[in-house]
């Protein structure tokens, strides 16, 4: 993709022609809730796309460049559509064509960002630093099932991995794998992150199973929805397995709530599995606004922090206000989103991984206290 003048263009002319400008988009919107403002919600970006598409705006302008830097890339605006806008797809075009820069290292990004694709994409560098930290190891372990070890996951959550692998028999693990490519592709280096999803489903050849909604999307489309299950949706096909109301604090069930991964929700249709696990092994408390974004949104926390944190600050008030131990997650970065914004309130509310607290359930040894 070169420009609207070339032979290919910038978007995919099926995708983009198939938004009718309804506005159902609007309110599903969390960046539009914040401004009110049209070229703030997925109508007024797709109505940006158009522009650069016919020439009529550089994809240089300030604004196409500010819009697909504040969008969130939540994909909530899919699942309310009714003409069906893959805008997800249309999105990772537009970032493909502004972001690119020089390359794939694309001097165009902030060097935050460089740095952690860099590091995403070498597999020798996470093998390096895992050795560095011990504790983020996890074994290789046959299976029929691989589980997908995140590479930043093993690293910052590393008992997520172990739990997985604890709760999920039957699964193998294989640390050597290497990254699936979802940050690359949703940060405008589109088809090496598709390589590096396909590379992935080599080295990992059967059912891959995710901890990370984000990873679990971009594998499913590039590799195809039967290749990937989510470590949540193979709980939910096993609950009875599972132990009933074991997770309790004092003398009465743990209230723990959920918070749902984006990419899991509104790309995969996964949301009702995580919650009957909860149901299953806790007193499951559903909070407003667990459908929405919480600012973390891949890289957005560190490219926006202060967009990201205004994004995160309702769903904070929510939380608190329906007075719950746990909030569970099913995407690490929603994992450390939600930490760190209950730690900068003082809150005694816990942020664990829904597989942390399925080992939980199973194991009374399992330290309830982790997440503080």
């Amino acid at each position: 993709m070169t420009g609207p003048d070339a032979a290919e263009p910038l978007f995919t002319p099926e995708l983009l022609d198939r938004c009718i400008s309804c506005g159902f988009c609007l309110p599903a919107c969390p960046t539009y809730a914040l401004t009110q403002e049209e070229a703030s919600s997925p109508r007024g970006r797709i109505t940006l796309m158009r522009a650069v598409q016919t020439g009529q705006l550089p994809l240089a302008d300030p604004d196409v460049s500010e819009q697909s830097s504040f969008c969130l890339g939540c994909r909530a605006c899919e699942v309310v559509c009714p003409a069906g806008v893959q805008y997800g797809a249309l999105l990772e075009q537009w970032r493909d064509a502004g972001w690119r820069g020089t390359g794939w290292w694309g001097s165009r990004r902030p060097l935050r960002l460089r740095a952690l694709l860099f590091v995403a994409g070498r597999r020798r560098v996470i093998a390096a630093l895992g050795r560095l930290r011990r504790a983020a190891r996890t074994p290789d372990r046959p299976g029929s099932d691989q589980l997908l070890l995140g590479c930043f996951e093993r690293l910052l959550y590393p008992r997520v991995s172990r739990s997985a692998v604890a709760v999920l028999p039957g699964v193998g693990a294989t640390p050597s794998a290497g990254c699936c490519g979802a940050l690359h592709a949703h940060n405008g280096a589109l088809e090496l992150g598709r390589a590096m999803a396909r590379r992935l489903g080599a080295a990992l050849p059967g059912t891959i199973v995710t901890t990370s909604g984000g990873c679990a999307a971009h594998l499913a489309e590039v590799l195809g929805r039967d290749r990937v299950v989510d470590a949540s949706e193979r709980l939910a096909g096993e609950l009875d397995a599972l132990p009933a109301g074991r997770l309790t604090t004092g003398d009465r069930p743990l209230r723990v709530a959920l918070q749902d991964s984006c990419h899991l929700r509104n790309g995969l249709g996964v949301s009702g599995q995580p919650r009957a696990v909860l149901a299953r092994i806790a007193d499951y408390v559903e909070v407003a606004g667990a459908d929405r974004c919480c600012g973390a949104a891949g890289t957005y926390s560190l490219l926006r922090p202060a967009d990201s944190r205004r994004i995160l600050a309702g769903k904070l008030d929510a939380l608190e206000a329906a007075n719950v131990d746990v909030v569970a997650v099913v995407n690490p970065g929603c994992l450390r989103q939600l930490r760190d914004g209950l730690r900068a309130r003082r809150s005694p509310i816990r942020v664990m991984h829904l597989v942390e607290l399925v080992a939980a359930a199973h194991d009374a040894a399992y330290d309830p206290g982790y997440g503080r």
